[in-house]
């Protein structure tokens, strides 16, 4: 389903489009509209990456807190990572889990869908949570500073965001129904615009030389993940976006960390 690009004088629309795009993303106590159409995920979709920008800010003030209260780096980032899972109910992190589960653990195309529609987790998925935990603590604890800690997170929950809607464009829906589905295709224009706002906060926060390098492997990663649900399930689910999410928070987490050093 094509979407038609939005006016961006259209002022209320755009409020609208990001109230969507926060009710959606975080469980934050933002009044969202009523009705969710097919098609309007990926209308709100622009605004992806500033709502990542703003979990991860979130999750930077809870790193300061726990080193203000003397607690160790990797403590205070377990503490990080934890409010921005609070924060998003763990969205990702389920997609993350069922992909796994179901891309690496399914025989054919109709078991993996099957297996990636079953709340319970298998081992491929309870280990790709360890280690997505695991890899982002260990990366802002390498970090150390409460200030590197706050723009690894800034950039890497807005650019891993700001690649989602490029991924509904390149990629079919996996199955007829299904949150994927109700997505919807975005315009070209909204997910290029996405992709761009992620790419530029990353810049900000991380400067250009070690934005460039996050990018270009946060974009690698998100990508293969990508690549792997189109050759598994032929396309993409709502577990996939949260699977591609994840992989591209982590690898830009792990290359800010990298660059750091």
């Amino acid at each position: 389903m094509q979407i038609t690009p939005p006016r961006w004088s259209d002022l209320a629309g755009r409020w609208d489009e990001l109230r969507r795009a926060i009710g959606f993303l975080t469980r934050l106590p933002v009044t969202a509209p009523a009705e969710i159409a097919t098609g309007a995920l990926a209308r709100a979709s622009w605004a992806f990456p500033a709502v990542g920008a703003a979990i991860g800010l979130l999750g930077a003030i809870a790193y300061s807190l726990a080193a203000m209260l003397g607690l160790a780096p990797p403590a205070a980032a377990l503490i990080a990572v934890a409010v921005t899972i609070v924060l998003t109910g763990g969205l990702h992190e389920d997609g993350l889990a069922d992909s796994a589960d179901g891309l690496l653990g399914g025989g054919d195309r109709a078991a993996r869908l099957a297996i990636m529609r079953d709340s319970r987790s298998g081992p491929y998925g309870v280990l790709a949570l360890v280690f997505s935990v695991g890899l982002r603590a260990a990366a802002l604890a390498a970090l150390g500073d409460p200030g590197r800690v706050a723009a690894a997170l800034v950039a890497a929950h807005a650019a891993a965001r700001g690649g989602l809607p490029l991924v509904l464009r390149a990629l079919d829906p996996a199955r007829a129904d299904g949150l994927g589905a109700a997505a919807g295709r975005p315009e070209a224009g909204i997910a290029w615009a996405a992709s761009g706002l992620g790419a530029v906060i990353a810049l900000i926060a991380l400067g250009v030389s070690a934005g460039v390098a996050a990018l270009v492997f946060g974009g690698a990663a998100m990508a293969l993940v990508a690549g792997l649900a189109r050759r598994q399930i032929g396309g993409y689910t709502g577990d996939v976006l949260g699977a591609v999410e994840q992989a591209g928070e982590i690898v830009l987490l792990l290359a800010a960390s990298s660059w750091a050093s």
